[in-house]
């Protein structure tokens, strides 16, 4: 995949609104061959309605959210803090106390089989 360089109007994109357990997030979307490129925010007392088993690197922009894995284990996120899991390794979701702002990127490099070791 070849990507020409371009900007990125955040304010053009239009928000859509998906609800979680409890609370809401809006997503900016912006799509390309292969690449999800997304601009997200979660109300206050957001909690995802799903495990997600997708891959993703997320950079959290503004405040601060919780992203909990299935085993129980849970990291907090600040701003300025990333986190990167591939897809199907493991399952996740997002807790926000007071809301948050997040840049979250994913796509088929994330795939299980194209693996990456960071040493």
């Amino acid at each position: 995949m070849s990507i020409p360089f371009q900007t990125i109007q955040w304010d053009s994109i239009p928000k859509e609104e998906h609800h979680g357990t409890t609370g809401t997030s809006f997503w900016q979307v912006l799509q390309l061959p292969g690449l999800r490129i997304r601009l997200v925010e979660y109300s206050a007392g957001y909690l995802a309605n799903h495990w997600c088993q997708k891959g993703h690197i997320v950079h959290c922009l503004e405040g601060e959210f919780e992203s909990e894995l299935e085993t129980g284990e849970i990291f907090t996120l600040t701003a300025g803090m990333s986190y990167v899991v591939s897809d199907d390794a493991s399952s996740h979701r997002s807790i926000s106390k007071n809301g948050v702002k997040l840049l979250i990127v994913d796509g088929d490099f994330l795939s299980a089989q194209n693996s990456y070791i960071v040493s």
